[in-house]
């Protein structure tokens, strides 16, 4: 059997079937948007390395998805002699293959050459299975005859800021697993000949779903697993927050199905979505809902934001991964109970966060509540606060007027419908006749950032950007509308 790559070790680690399934039904496999996002990140990261270790560009990039595995590694057998960096170099030995993010030629007394040995990664910490990647890849550049100076995983830097002028010094730190990749060597050594036993079966192994079918990462054979296991009618997943190590063990053990959880435990809350669940009833404390909400007088406000997260900041004065806001949508109504609506969107390229904030601040008024679902949205206006001191105090007396809806549809109602998630869109369709599903276009948080990008990008087509926009208009609007039928629902207004 051919080699087996770094990535099918990787996914060995996490799960044998795993490993048999991307071998011999790879088809099954379903990448979900976080990992597609996940790829995504980890490119813009790979480039920004390839330029702050190599900052006079006199490396070279091996492409192996373009030129294959036999080319890739020739042409890193090549370069070895050059003497300049490479990135992707490929190794093989003891059944094993694997590329190397970074190669950098280190020269020893007397003139040896080594070699510095850099793993990127786009995580803001160095991560166990990170550990596992670089003792793979330094256990098979020395067998294939590779003098390895220093071994080390780069990481993004959360707490740096961008300073912009496309200088990106400071984005990655390092950690030096040298000492530790090299003491894993007999460890990675049975990892390889554990993992092509179960590339040769001919047979799939048997594992049953858990918790391992997302850590480290989610895997694309989940649902497939899952299909082949018995259906539970009332599935336990549907329990809100299960986190005691009772209930997981319970579930470990084999409980798929709620009638098969003791009542003993679990919480509350949890009682009440199994109780209600499996009677097919509606949970609705209307009179403590409305007494809830009494004390918020029209007029009011309902917003809603959309944000952008990136890995590799593009506006200056931002961090990786800090939610940068784009969009809200704001439905307001008046003591009489007319309805308005405004937005704000900036698909211009530029740092949308100081235009959204002003704009913020000018259509919210001077009083009244502004309703939200979920802690999101005062995050994100502290954050603002923070960086635009100028605006501190409007902003702050906005987050003073922030009421969360969300707390009380999760303490007074419960559909069976909502299979144990009080999410927006689980319970839209619950009380009112409003649904995502009619969107067209996006119809969720990752489809705005993935639409968001593409707005923004030079090369979009005018037509394409416009209709990326009127689809980012409705997607946020439809959130605001819904806040503000589930007021009218639990304060008991017709809607």
């Amino acid at each position: 059997m051919r080699a087996l790559s770094k990535s099918k070790l990787i996914a060995f680690r996490q799960c044998p079937k795993r490993l048999w399934l991307e071998i011999h039904k790879p088809d099954e496999r379903q990448v979900s948007p976080s990992t597609a996002a996940g790829f995504v990140a980890g490119d813009q990261v790979g480039q920004v390395a390839r330029r702050l270790f190599d900052p006079k560009g006199e490396g070279e990039l091996i492409d192996v998805a373009r030129d294959g595995y036999d080319h890739a590694l020739a042409r890193t057998t090549e370069l070895l002699g050059s003497g300049k960096p490479i990135f992707e170099a490929g190794f093989s030995a003891a059944g094993a293959v694997a590329f190397a993010d970074v190669l950098l030629p280190v020269k020893k007394r007397g003139g040896e050459r080594a070699w510095r040995m850099i793993e990127v990664k786009s995580s803001t910490t160095v991560k166990d299975y990170h550990r596992d990647d670089a003792s793979i890849q330094a256990f098979v550049a020395r067998g294939a005859g590779v003098t390895l100076d220093r071994i080390s995983v780069a990481h993004i830097d959360k707490t740096w800021k961008y300073p912009g002028g496309d200088d990106y010094r400071g984005l990655l730190q390092e950690e030096d697993l040298t000492q530790e990749t090299a003491g894993n060597a007999g460890q990675v050594a049975e990892w390889i000949a554990q993992a092509h036993g179960i590339a040769r079966r001919r047979t799939e192994p048997t594992r049953s779903t858990g918790a391992h079918c997302e850590d480290p990462f989610v895997c694309g054979f989940k649902a497939y697993c899952a299909g082949q296991e018995p259906q539970a009618q009332y599935p336990v997943h549907w329990l809100p927050r299960i986190q005691t190590k009772r209930l997981k063990a319970a579930i470990d053990a084999g409980a798929i199905d709620m009638r098969h959880v003791p009542d003993e435990l679990l919480n509350d809350r949890q009682r009440l979505v199994k109780a209600h669940t499996l009677a097919g009833t509606v949970h609705f404390e209307s009179a403590k809902a409305v007494a809830a909400l009494a004390a918020h007088k029209l007029p009011a406000y309902f917003l809603d934001f959309e944000t952008i997260s990136l890995a590799v900041p593009i506006w200056k004065g931002t961090r990786p991964y800090q939610a940068i806001p784009f969009q809200f949508s704001l439905h307001r109504l008046s003591r009489k109970g007319e309805k308005t609506h405004d937005a704000f969107l900036d698909l211009s390229g530029k740092d949308p966060s100081r235009g959204f904030a002003e704009a913020l601040i000018a259509k919210c008024g001077g009083r009244g509540p502004i309703f939200v679902y979920s802690a999101f949205e005062k995050s994100r206006l502290t954050d603002l606060a923070k960086r635009f001191t100028a605006l501190k105090a409007p902003l702050d007396a906005l987050i003073a007027r922030l009421v969360d809806l969300m707390p009380i549809a999760e303490d007074h109602y419960y559909h069976p419908s909502q299979q144990g998630s009080w999410s927006i869109k689980k319970l839209l369709p619950a009380v009112t006749d409003l649904n995502y599903n009619a969107l067209a276009g996006v119809k969720d948080g990752g489809m705005a950032m993935e639409a968001f990008l593409e707005a923004i990008d030079l090369k979009t087509p005018v037509a394409r950007k416009s209709q990326l926009e009127r689809e980012l208009l409705d997607y946020c609007a439809l959130d605001t509308e819904a806040m503000v039928r589930l007021w009218e629902f639990f304060s008991g207004r017709k809607p």
